[in-house]
């Protein structure tokens, strides 16, 4: 099982979710994705993610999500791939308080430090790097790609100069990200 997990203001109709999604069915493993969509309060998420859990589960987190995914692989013991992950979110996220809407749903809501508690509840700040493969690329205009290097020192690291928070490379980075997922189910 394949769970990308989608970042903030984010939803399963994010580019990456489609590319990924299409990629998987391409090669016959459409079945095995799943792409949540993610409530804003952290620990609604993590339940909601925690339905396509199981031993062989593969999470894909991008920026938010990535935060997910740390704190899924940690506490399950199982691998993720992060993709320009959040670190610490109830942090970075503060300057975001106030009235926020789905960026694909338009569906509003409000952020509170309700939200950043719960965020910094699920902070783990001690990680297993062998359980990572993390993608950042150094152009990225949300976070600091060199926290992440920082946090997951000794995690597998693909690190691609320029690109953005979208990351611009995500389709070359495919394969591999199969290739993990596959290696995680074993």
């Amino acid at each position: 099982m394949i769970a990308y997990l989608h970042g903030f203001n984010s939803s399963p109709q994010s580019h990456k979710a489609q590319v990924l999604g299409r990629f998987l069915a391409e090669r016959g493993l459409g079945a095995q994705y799943a792409c949540p969509a993610l409530p804003p309060l952290a620990s609604a998420a993590i339940r909601e993610a925690e339905k396509f859990l199981s031993k062989h589960t593969c999470f894909i987190g991008s920026s938010l999500g990535g935060f997910y995914a740390t704190w899924l692989a940690e506490k399950h013991g199982v691998k993720a791939v992060l993709i320009n992950p959040a670190i610490d979110p109830h942090n970075g996220l503060r300057a975001y308080l106030g009235r926020q809407e789905n960026l694909h749903t338009g569906e509003p809501y409000e952020l509170t430090k309700a939200h950043l508690r719960d965020w910094e509840g699920h902070y783990v700040p001690l990680i297993t790097p062998g359980r990572y493969l993390l993608i950042v690329e150094t152009g990225d205009e949300v976070l600091d790609y060199r926290r992440a290097l920082e946090r997951y020192a000794g995690a597998e690291a693909i690190v691609v100069q320029g690109g953005d928070h979208s990351l611009q490379s995500f389709p070359q980075h495919l394969p591999r990200i199969l290739e993990f997922a596959r290696a995680a189910a074993l």
